[in-house]
């Protein structure tokens, strides 16, 4: 599992550390840290749409926050449960990049175990930086 729950994070909200080799692991790993605030088991959700994204953000840790925000909201808005799959970060001078697929259904409680309900990522203590042996990033929820 290349993410962990913090258990000294903000009251009232969760945060998660994730690590991964690449950016694209960390992104992903995010993202199932994100998809299993809503449900648990993350594994129960079946990939049965796809949906892809393609965002860009001039810094990475704002870029991290867009996309998993774009989880929450398919969550509100379309009562879909997602998980990235086929994540492709870009980090350059100027701008940086995601393009992934989001697999996954709508929403079931007869099939998911509704956990918390995230709103949105926070700004507080936000970061995504390189490690020796790839990436790390932390990440506050407000649920």
């Amino acid at each position: 599992m290349p993410w962990e729950y913090v258990e000294d994070g903000v009251t009232s909200d969760v945060t998660f550390r994730a690590w991964g080799r690449s950016l694209d692991e960390l992104f992903g790993a995010a993202a199932d840290a994100t998809t299993s605030l809503m449900v648990d088991p993350v594994e129960t959700v079946a990939p049965a749409r796809a949906l892809p994204v393609a965002l860009e953000d001039t810094a990475l840790d704002l870029l991290l926050a867009r996309f998993l925000d774009e989880l929450i909201y398919q969550k509100d808005a379309a009562g879909l449960l997602l998980r990235a799959t086929d994540v492709h970060v870009e980090h350059g001078a100027g701008a940086s990049r995601v393009r992934a697929v989001l697999r996954g259904e709508p929403l079931d409680p007869a099939r998911h175990a509704l956990a918390a309900d995230p709103k949105g990522v926070t700004l507080h203590g936000l970061t995504v930086a390189p490690t020796p042996d790839g990436w790390r990033a932390e990440v506050t929820i407000d649920v």
